[in-house]
C-alpha cells in the first residue's frame, strides 16, 4: 500500500531508538557511526545525543544524574571522583560537571584521552559574576570563600533542562558503592533534599564542635533571631545531598540562598564561629528542619581535618562515600587515607595537575 502499518512503524522506531542506545553505551561496536564525530569531544557528543533523545529518556528509568563542581586547583579530585563513581555504577550515569572558565578545556581532555572517555557528561563554566559581591568570610578558610563553593546554589539555572532527583558531591570525596543507591533515597513530603546529620554515624566524635547549629550561625543576629531556630539543632553537612530539582525551582531555593548570602555582606549572619563561612550557613537557614536524613554510610566525612588517622582501614572499607573534608585533602601534601583517593586518580595527560604530596607506595 504504500504506507507503514502502525506496528511497523513502532518496529522501525524501536531499531533506531535501540541504534541510538548501542552506540551510547558501546560507541566501538559502531565503528562507521563513531568516525562521523572523531574531531568531537565524544563525552559531549554522547551527552548532546542523550539531550536530543530526552523525550525518550523516560524509558531508561535507572539514569542517576550527578553533579560535581571544581576549580583549577581541585579538579584532580573531580577526575578521581568520577572515576570511582564510574567504577561501581551498575546503572547508566550523566554527569552534570561545573568549573572555572580557564578549567572547561582541560577537564575536556583529561576525559577525552583517558579511561573515562565514554562517560556521558556536561561541563559548564560556572559565571562567578552571580556571586560577586556576594561573598564575605569572616574566619575559617580562605578556599570556602572560592566562586565554584557556591555553585551548588545555581544547579537549576546552570542545567535548565534537568529533572528529576540530582546527586551532589563534593570534589574531595570518593564513591565505593553503586551511586544508584544513593539517588533511590526517598524524600520526605515537603522535603526539597536529603542530607547527612552530623549527629548520627561515626563522623558526628571527630571533631571538637558540638555539630549544632550555633557553631555556624549568629544567633545575635535579628533576621535569625526571626526564624526561631534552635542553637543546639544539629547541623548538617552540604558537601554530599540528593535533590527534586524541580522542586528546588518551584520552591526558590537559589533566591533564598541569595538573600542569606547576600545578607551576610552587610551584617554578620555567620562567618566567625568555630565552622567558619561558605556555603553551609545559608543552606543550614533555608534547610532547617526540613531536609530528610542520609544514611550515614554515604557521608563519612572529616578525613581532611587532620593529617592523622581517624577511621580504621576496616571502617572505611565498608563505607559507601569517603569525604575529605576539612583542610588536608587528598591530593595535598598530607593526608590521611590518602591511598583510597590513589586507587581512583587518573594522571593528567597535559601535566598541569600534580598532587603536591608525595606518592607513598608503600
Amino acid at each position: 500500500m504504500g504506507i507503514l502499518s502502525t506496528k511497523r512503524i513502532g518496529i522501525v522506531l524501536a531499531l533506531v531508538w535501540l541504534g541510538i542506545m548501542v552506540y551510547l553505551w558501546f560507541p566501538n561496536l559502531l565503528p562507521g557511526f563513531a568516525s562521523k564525530s572523531k574531531n568531537v569531544d565524544r563525552g559531549i557528543y554522547r551527552a548532546e545525543l542523550f539531550q536530543m533523545m530526552r523525550l525518550n529518556v523516560s524509558n531508561l528509568t535507572d539514569a542517576v544524574h550527578v553533579c560535581i563542581t571544581s576549580d583549577k586547583d581541585t579538579i584532580g579530585g573531580m577526575i578521581a571522583l568520577i572515576n570511582s563513581i564510574y567504577t561501581h555504577s551498575k546503572h547508566p550515569v550523566v554527569f552534570h560537571l561545573v568549573s572555572d572558565e580557564q578549567s572547561v578545556e582541560h577537564v575536556r581532555t583529561w576525559i577525552k584521552e583517558t579511561k573515562l572517555h565514554d562517560i556521558i557528561y556536561e561541563i559548564k563554566a560556572f559565571p562567578s559574576k552571580w556571586v560577586e559581591g556576594k561573598i564575605k568570610l569572616r574566619g575559617g578558610r580562605p578556599e570556602l570563600g572560592e566562586p565554584l563553593n557556591y555553585a551548588r546554589y545555581y544547579l537549576p539555572r546552570l542545567f535548565p533542562d534537568l529533572n528529576g532527583k540530582v546527586i551532589f558531591i563534593d570534589d574531595d570525596s570518593i564513591v565505593q558503592a553503586d551511586v544508584y543507591e544513593l539517588s533511590q533515597v526517598n524524600l520526605k513530603h515537603g522535603h526539597i533534599a536529603a542530607f547527612s546529620s552530623d549527629c548520627t554515624g561515626g563522623s558526628k566524635r571527630l571533631t571538637m564542635r558540638k555539630n549544632i547549629y550555633a557553631d555556624y550561625i549568629d544567633f545575635k543576629n535579628k533576621k535569625v533571631k526571626e526564624l526561631n531556630i534552635s542553637p543546639t539543632e544539629c547541623s548538617f553537612n552540604t558537601g554530599v545531598f540528593v535533590t527534586d530539582i524541580d522542586l528546588w525551582r518551584k520552591e526558590n531555593i537559589t533566591q533564598k540562598l541569595e538573600y542569606w548570602l547576600e545578607l551576610n555582606t552587610r551584617e554578620e549572619v555567620y562567618g566567625n564561629e568555630i565552622g567558619g563561612g561558605g556555603s553551609q550557613p545559608p543552606m543550614m537557614l533555608v534547610f532547617y528542619r526540613n531536609y530528610t536524613h542520609l544514611e550515614p554510610n554515604w557521608n563519612i566525612r572529616y578525613l581532611g581535618l587532620t593529617p592523622g588517622t581517624s577511621y580504621t582501614k576496616s571502617f572505611l572499607k565498608e563505607a559507601k562515600l569517603i569525604h575529605w573534608s576539612g583542610t588536608f585533602k587528598p591530593w595535598g601534601r598530607t593526608a590521611q587515607h590518602s591511598d583510597i583517593w590513589d586507587k581512583y586518580y587518573i594522571q593528567d595527560p597535559s601535566g598541569k595537575f600534580e598532587p603536591i604530596r608525595r606518592y607513598n607506595k608503600g
